[in-house]
């Protein structure tokens, strides 16, 4: 009798883990606060030194509302007012703490899984990356004179959410109606994806695309003042990244013999 695996987690999922992890350890554990503050500046993306590349007048307006230490911090993280064009992406590899890492790696482990396998790795990266841009860009849309750093991988782990949705909860799928113990694993991950004209009517799909919102929406506004955290949380980013992964599902999928809308 075959013996199930004790990590049933796709290898990309889990080398994405492991290299998250990595990162936050040496900056944590090896890297001196001086050092770690230069990798923020470097690879965390800051939305106003996009701004700065064409509207230096409006960045210099925003400063005479700072004073203080905002106003050092604002200086620092303009650095010489280059863009950093790969911050759209590095970020991603950032994590403010521990705590921010392990749920992003949970959440990831969970709804990144069925995507990789569906996916395969080379496919399951491009999405990765291209959700934690769209949820990067999001965020630049409604915070354009901002120079607080953004880190984290969340805008990527609510890609690949949207974009298991749009497949999971399909019939013989792994939360679909007919699939039990003794399926075939490797077809209920290639089931005909849900087109997107149909997400918006589809009884299992929308309430979980609403209550996704509905608590990234709150988790935004009152982790903070509730004290789950220090830092703002870039909900914003968050949905960038789910839309994006709801939406550009089809440019990744490999499934041609289940074309989707």
């Amino acid at each position: 009798m075959p013996r199930e695996k004790i990590f049933n987690v796709p290898g990309i999922v889990l080398a994405i883990i492991a290299a998250l992890a990595l990162i936050h350890g040496l900056r944590d554990y090896v890297l001196s606060d001086e050092q770690d503050a230069l990798v923020i500046l470097r690879f965390s993306f800051v939305p106003g030194r996009l701004t700065y590349l064409f509207d230096p007048g409006g960045m210099a307006d925003s400063f005479e509302a700072l004073s203080g230490a905002r106003e050092e911090s604002a200086r620092f993280f303009l650095g010489d007012g280059g863009p950093q064009w790969w911050t759209l992406l590095t970020y991603a590899g950032l994590h403010a703490d521990w705590i921010h890492f392990s749920v992003n790696s949970v959440w990831f482990a969970a709804f990144g899984t069925p995507v990789a396998r569906r996916f395969g790795g080379v496919r399951f990266l491009a999405l990765f990356a291209a959700t934690a841009i769209a949820g990067a860009l999001t965020h630049y849309a409604l915070h354009r004179f901002d120079l607080s750093p953004v880190v984290g991988a969340s805008a990527a782990v609510s890609g690949a959410m949207a974009a298991a949705c749009r497949f999971i909860f399909q019939p013989n799928a792994p939360l679909g109606d007919g699939f039990g113990f003794g399926s075939s694993q490797a077809a209920a991950y290639r089931q005909p994806a849900l087109p997107i004209s149909q997400v918006v009517m589809d009884g299992r799909v929308m309430p979980f695309i609403a209550m996704w919102f509905a608590v990234n929406f709150l988790f935004g506004i009152s982790a903070a003042p509730l004290g789950l955290t220090d830092n703002p949380v870039a909900w914003e980013a968050h949905i960038g990244g789910f839309l994006a992964g709801l939406l550009l599902f089809r440019f990744f999928d490999p499934r041609p013999d289940h074309p989707v809308k």
